[in-house]
């Protein structure tokens, strides 16, 4: 039986049990990401935004809790800026807003239907109906060093949430796109035959890709602490700019989610359907795998969360396990049950606020290990395992809006592969961790300034080494490459193989004309080895887009 049939099924056997307002989450690359994580960390100890682990958010469980720093005394100090940011984000989500809107209606709506409220194109919000419409524009022109071809990114599309009578949310994104990025971007491209982080496309122009990017969603309450979402998009898990569990890299896919809060807990169910390495010839029916994940996360104290991960990925001919259906199983057990035939990952992460400036995170992601082995540090191929370790620093050096943050993360050889090529820690011919794979070893560093309302500054620096394969020898980088096919089972550590060097330094510059209108300019240079280094820059336009990134 295809996932989709259990999961449609279980939608409808669930869906008389909705009993309280549904929510919608906060688009990938909403730049009030930024400003909750701010907030987060500046509050230190809010039990509300401390659950950040998981995205993307809910509007249902954040906006509350940022409209009360409106009249907190924590809200009195906040920065003109972050004051401004504060009222931008509520009147983004005006939907769970309690009290007055009229700060966020427009002066002069066109022709008394458009723009009535200034976050949304077409807003409509009476007792049992809200919806926003919004259109999504994205023009980029810019050029490379060495290259004669000029780059682009043309992006035009729409998105639209709502709420039905307190009962079903829903949200819907649409985009076409055509692309040419910098030669990296193009190399990737063809290594791995996908367009990094979207699904099918076509050649156009010879060297750009045209693709589209559809996603949707419904959500509805199994009970008063028990969330359920349905549908086609990306989730991520972790307080990184990367994620070693889970990550937004990659392509949308098919899911559905229980998320449970309740007292100090949180609880994430994740089931999906995957989409093994392939090469797509005409019009065919791909192959299907599956992934099951569980997140619990706990407010240990009020400025320390912690989690437990687990995850297994499975590929079964014509039906779906229900074994790994259970929602609170250990999955690991489950797994072993049915044969052991499946990729399975355990993992533990944190979060913890400190002096209402710092946020130290971090990630341990177990794929396979034996102890004896770890203690020899003898390279053995099956000491699986990867960790992230990172630092937030808001209004550093005392500068209001000026925020830091430095990102490490470590990921042993064979991470993620397995034997069989179904069963990997892919989707879609993408990673589904890492965009890295394995076998390397990263830096990133991070600014972001806001040094006026409208005026935001951003750069990046990402280092990173990788032991790639060499002269037809598998080191361990790429999880499509079967584990079976190493030569030996001792003498792999990080770097081992073809060792190559990257350094991505990234520069951006924005200005907001209106509520999610931005004019920006980005430059990006990267070095990487034995290859010419490539530089380029492009300015734009972007309307309720995210940035497009080639941050690898």
């Amino acid at each position: 039986m295809y996932f989709f049939k259990i999961v449609f099924i279980t939608a409808i056997i669930l869906a008389p049990l909705a009993l309280s307002a549904q929510t919608t989450f906060i688009s990938e690359g909403s730049k009030g990401y930024d400003f909750l994580n701010r907030m987060e960390i500046k509050q230190q100890t809010n039990a509300e935004l401390n659950f950040s682990t998981l995205k993307p958010y809910s509007r249902k469980a954040i906006v509350p809790a940022i409209q009360a720093l409106d009249s907190s005394v924590a809200g009195a100090n906040l920065s003109p800026i972050d004051a401004y940011n504060l009222q931008s984000f509520l009147m983004e989500n005006s939907e769970w807003v309690s009290g007055t809107h009229d700060n966020f209606l427009s002066k002069k709506p066109i022709w008394n239907t458009f723009y009535k409220t200034k976050a949304n194109l077409f807003e409509v919000n009476t007792k049992d109906f809200f919806l926003a419409v919004n259109p999504i524009i994205y023009f980029m022109a810019g050029k490379e060093s060495g290259n004669n071809n000029n780059l682009f990114l043309n992006t035009r599309g729409i998105t639209a949430r709502g709420r039905i009578a307190n009962k079903i949310g829903f949200s819907t994104t649409i985009k076409e796109n055509q692309e040419r990025g910098p030669s990296y971007f193009q190399s990737r491209v063809n290594q791995y035959r996908a367009v990094p982080g979207v699904g099918f496309y076509k050649p156009f122009k010879n060297t750009a890709f045209d693709y589209f990017d559809a996603r949707g969603y419904v959500t509805f309450n199994a009970t008063k602490y028990i969330d359920i979402q349905f549908g086609y998009d990306k989730n991520f898990i972790g307080n990184g700019y990367r994620s070693l569990f889970l990550s937004d890299d990659g392509n949308s896919n098919l899911f559905l989610k229980l998320n449970t809060r309740i007292w100090k807990f949180n609880y994430q169910n994740l089931f999906m359907e995957l989409m093994p390495q392939f090469q797509k010839h005409g019009d065919n029916l791909l192959a299907r795998k599956y992934a099951a994940m569980h997140h619990l996360s706990m407010n240990v104290t009020k400025w320390l969360n912690i989690g437990l991960f687990e995850s297994i990925v499975f590929g079964r001919k014509q039906y779906f396990d229900f074994e790994y259906l259970n929602p609170i199983i250990f999955l690991r057990y489950a797994e072993g049950n049915v044969g052991s035939p499946d990729k399975a990952h355990v993992g533990i992460d944190f979060s913890a606020n400190a002096m209402h400036q710092f946020q130290f995170y971090g990630q341990f992601l177990l794929d396979e290990f034996v102890a004896k082995e770890i203690l020899k540090n003898n390279g053995y191929w099956a000491n699986k395992y990867g960790y992230q370790l990172g630092v937030k620093y808001v209004d550093a050096f005392k500068i209001n809006n000026l925020d830091l943050q430095l990102e490490v993360n470590r990921v042993r050889p064979f991470t993620y592969s397995h034997y069989d090529s179904v069963t990997n820690y892919t989707h879609y011919n993408q990673m589904l961790a890492h965009p890295l794979g394995a076998n390397f070893q990263e830096i990133i560093g991070i600014l972001k300034y806001q040094p006026a309302p409208k005026w935001y500054v951003n750069a990046r620096a990402i280092y990173y080494y990788q032991g790639l394969d060499s002269l037809g020898e598998n080191f361990g980088s790429n999880p499509f490459e079967l584990y079976t096919t190493r030569t030996k089972n001792y003498g792999y550590y990080v770097g081992d193989g073809k060792k190559v060097k990257c350094l991505n330094a990234t520069l951006s510059l924005a200005y907001e004309l209106r509520e999610n209108l931005f004019i920006e300019g980005n430059y990006i240079f990267r070095k990487y080895s034995d290859m010419p280094n490539s530089s380029f820059f492009n300015f734009g336009i972007r309307w309720n887009a995210a940035r497009r990134e080639y941050n690898y």
